[in-house]
């Protein structure tokens, strides 16, 4: 509200409750209006309103009755689309005169306001919209899936559910959602959190029996976005009840979006039904960033920073070593450009190649090319379209046995572990059945030219 007096003590009540207390409960009231000792609230839920009601109602009051406010009841209403009445005025309430309330019904803007941070500890990035995340080929599934759920209609996939690496983007797509559906949808309650913060409040209401309450809050939102879900995995009750929260949203035609580092029937000590259900959506993974989506990031960044560094030069070529040189993380590679560009601010020189690598010399070490086994068995993987459990598990048909063999062989080539560590990650073997495979395909690929082609190929995908 506008109302300076529900200014001051919008003030007060955050100084008196704390940031997310405030951010959650307080902020979403909005005043209506003060007659005959009642003061009455706009909230967006009925929900809310008894929540602010049982938990802050007497602090609300008090802070009222010291701003001058003549109040003895507090009442928290929602209001009917299209039939909310213009807010009265605390201050001639504070004066003991009626608050004037329009006769005519007016058009409104449809309630409640979006607002994709309800839940603390889940702000939204800024720089993560839309027009800043730079598309290509690896993303391009990712990024067009993430635009059609932020139009805010209804869409034939239920749930979103992005997966990838470190620094490939799920984030930046989800804080993207949020702020379109924001700006587009106000309409809509969206909210977005990690799973950890799932579970934090989770492990909260049970401990203040507060369950009512918990299920009432994720079960009356229309867009879930809940980040990194592989943290609750091995978690049995946060996950029978993160379970429960889905299948209501999905009953509902409510949107979920989620994000996690590997596919759902890869995410170890994840139940299985919730694996099952995670995958009726649209499962996209965002692949590793190729050379030319790298090139196309940097180039963007170059443009952003020439506006907090006029003037400052960068020679031809720098922009491709990096983007030949940091292939396996998007924040690393732009944290690289801020140090390279604030360097040659600094000491007032041009960004040359040598400069380059000089400032970035710990950065490049750091980012040579380290393939792991984990990496080899899931690129063998989906290159023979098998399951990853397949992979470590007991079975030994042919068409599950030679891929394995291949993955023990380029565990050997392009990693230095050892045999034994090798035959551990592949379900236990013994590193005599590593030293078996090894050989078998030394052998195959002189006279299998199909499985020659096979390993040329995964070669290049590991390493590029």
């Amino acid at each position: 509200m506008t109302d300076d007096t529900w200014g001051r003590v919008q003030q007060d009540l955050y100084q008196a409750v704390g940031k997310h207390n405030y951010v959650t409960w307080i902020e979403p009231l909005e005043f209506d209006a003060a007659e005959d000792g009642v003061v009455r609230f706009h909230v967006p839920t009925n929900f809310i309103g008894n929540w602010v009601s049982r938990n802050f109602g007497d602090q609300i009051q008090q802070h009222l009755l010291r701003a001058g406010v003549a109040v003895e009841r507090i009442e928290f209403h929602v209001p009917a689309v299209g039939t909310r009445k213009p807010a009265g005025s605390l201050a001639a309430a504070a004066n003991g005169a009626p608050a004037h309330v329009a006769a005519e019904p007016v058009a409104a803007p449809a309630e409640p306001r979006a607002r994709p941070v309800d839940l603390p500890g889940a702000p939204l990035d800024k720089r993560f919209t839309f027009n800043k995340f730079v598309v290509g080929k690896p993303n391009q599934l990712a990024h067009a899936a993430a635009r059609r759920v932020a139009e805010g209609s209804s869409v034939s996939f239920n749930p979103l559910f992005l997966y990838g690496g470190v620094g490939l983007g799920k984030t930046h797509l989800m804080h993207a959602i949020a702020w379109q559906l924001q700006t587009d949808r106000p309409d809509l309650r969206v909210v977005y959190l990690s799973a950890e913060q799932f579970m934090y409040r989770f492990v909260q209401a049970l401990r203040e029996n507060g369950m009512i309450q918990f299920k009432e809050l994720f079960r009356s939102v229309d867009v879930l976005m809940v980040d990194d879900v592989q943290f609750i995995a091995g978690k049995d009750s946060t996950q029978e009840e993160f379970f429960h929260t889905f299948n209501a949203l999905v009953d509902q035609a409510k949107q979920i979006v989620i994000s996690a580092d590997r596919a759902p029937g890869e995410i170890k000590k994840l139940e299985e039904r919730i694996a099952s259900r995670l995958q009726s959506g649209l499962v996209v993974d965002l692949h590793p960033t190729d050379y030319e989506l790298r090139l196309g990031i940097l180039q963007h960044k170059v443009e952003q920073y020439r506006e907090s560094y006029p003037g400052l030069a960068i020679q031809d070529g720098v922009l491709e070593f990096l983007a030949h040189r940091i292939s396996t993380n998007v924040r690393v590679l732009e944290g690289a450009m801020t140090k390279l560009f604030a360097f040659g601010s600094l000491v007032g020189r041009e960004i040359t190649l040598d400069l380059t690598q000089d400032c970035l010399a710990d950065v490049l070490r750091a980012s040579d090319r380290k393939v792991t086994v984990e990496e080899i068995q899931r690129k063998v993987s989906e290159h023979y379209n098998m399951r990853m459990s397949d992979m470590i598990g007991p079975k030994r048909h042919r068409t599950i046995a030679r891929p394995r063999q291949m993955a023990m062989y380029l565990s050997k080539q392009l990693t230095a572990r050892s045999l034994p560590e090798i035959g551990r990650r592949f379900g236990g073997r013994d590193h005599t059945t590593v030293m078996h495979a090894v050989r078998r395909i030394e052998e195959l690929k002189a006279v299998d030219n199909q499985i020659a082609e096979d390993l040329e190929l995964l070669r290049r995908m590991l390493e590029a």
